[in-house]
């Protein structure tokens, strides 16, 4: 392949606002190709499908006040997790701060219609799907329901997820009922001592009231 592997998942989004139901969509089609020129075709992902990709680092910190952090500093992005959550909660929010990657470039035509006020957690919960779709893939999830893989704790096992995320998943997919999620914010936090002063972006995410994630 000519191209990496970030532009060419960028190389999937069209240039334009995207409602939510079309970032979703996009967001899953970015996971599953990420899989396939990744190799892999099982479950559970590994990290390394991401800490292995150019230009891209991945470091913890403990404490850390948020679960992940994503920062361009150096000409290249810095992924810092909370290393004293569980592993399973790490692997989800690496996920999600990868989504941050990919739709760094585009932020502000892919996200244009989204009220300003609303625009994070809009963006927060894209990248949630993200992080779901490919860490639990649905033709994966699928293909283990029909094995008779299908109780929580063994399908969070067997893809190495917490339970909450995969019931949140399972849901996602049509395999479980929909429940409501409460998502809790904490904003103006930053790493100064690991990022310099200029040329730096920063997304952050904070950590969900369920730690369903």
């Amino acid at each position: 392949m000519n191209r990496g592997i970030i532009a060419t998942l960028r190389d999937i989004v069209p240039l334009r606002p995207l409602t939510r139901e079309e970032a979703l969509r996009i967001a899953e089609l970015q996971a599953l190709r990420f899989l396939e020129l990744s190799g892999i075709t099982c479950g559970p992902v590994p990290e390394d499908i991401i800490a292995d990709l150019p230009r891209v680092q991945v470091g913890r910190m403990s404490p850390l006040p948020v679960s992940g952090a994503t920062h361009w500093a150096s000409q290249r992005w810095l992924i810092v997790l909370n290393g004293a959550e569980p592993a399973t909660r790490q692997r989800f929010s690496l996920a999600h701060e990868f989504k941050h990657i990919l739709d760094h470039r585009f932020m502000d035509v892919l996200y244009r219609n989204i009220p300003e006020s609303a625009r994070h957690d809009a963006v927060e919960q894209v990248c949630d799907y993200f992080a779901g779709c490919l860490l639990m893939p649905r033709p994966w999830l699928k293909k283990a329901w029909g094995e008779r893989v299908q109780t929580l704790d063994a399908l969070a096992a067997r893809f190495e997820t917490s339970q909450a995320a995969m019931s949140v998943r399972l849901q996602q997919v049509g395999l479980a009922k929909q429940a409501p999620r409460c998502v809790n914010d904490t904003t103006g936090w930053a790493l100064p001592s690991l990022v310099p002063a200029l040329d730096t972006w920063t997304y952050r995410r904070a950590p969900s009231l369920a730690g369903a994630m």
